[in-house]
């Protein structure tokens, strides 16, 4: 490629696609949020509220950290991509769970509710974005139109 920058390579594209998928599914959060953190707030009451908000806010984050940083790797190279997407799994996976077991040690919140929403808002917005993305729905990506 002549020292061009990786975003010259008309196979990557111009979109950081991987970016664009973990603002998406944050943003379905916004949906999935309100009512775990309802449903734990009328089941376990205002500790439930607490517990749930910070299991969304920490899955939002881990969302837009994958984002970031496998747009990063793929405009290194494709290996480091590669590494990113099998590697930065189990390194955010880890740092999911450091951080929940952070915010129980130092937080006397609802860990039923933490956990739980945690869990829940994972699937349910990784569901809904694979959905999306599989009916076209998306069409600020590139690699959709």
């Amino acid at each position: 490629m002549n020292g061009a920058p990786a975003t010259s390579d008309p196979r990557l594209g111009t979109t950081p696609v991987e970016a664009v998928i973990a603002k998406h599914t944050v943003a379905r959060l916004v949906w999935i949020g309100p009512i775990l953190i309802a449903a734990f707030g009328l089941v376990r009451g205002w500790d439930g509220v607490i517990g749930a908000s910070l299991g969304v806010a920490v899955v939002g984050l881990n969302f837009l950290v994958a984002g970031v940083m496998l747009s990063v790797a793929l405009r290194i190279s494709l290996a480091m991509y590669h590494a990113a997407a099998l590697f930065g799994f189990f390194l955010r996976l880890g740092l999911l769970m450091a951080t929940m077991l952070l915010i129980v040690q130092f937080f006397d919140i609802d860990r039923v509710a933490f956990g739980i929403s945690a869990v829940l808002a994972y699937i349910v917005s990784l569901i809904l974005e694979s959905v999306a993305v599989a009916r076209g729905r998306e069409r600020d990506l590139d690699w959709t139109s």
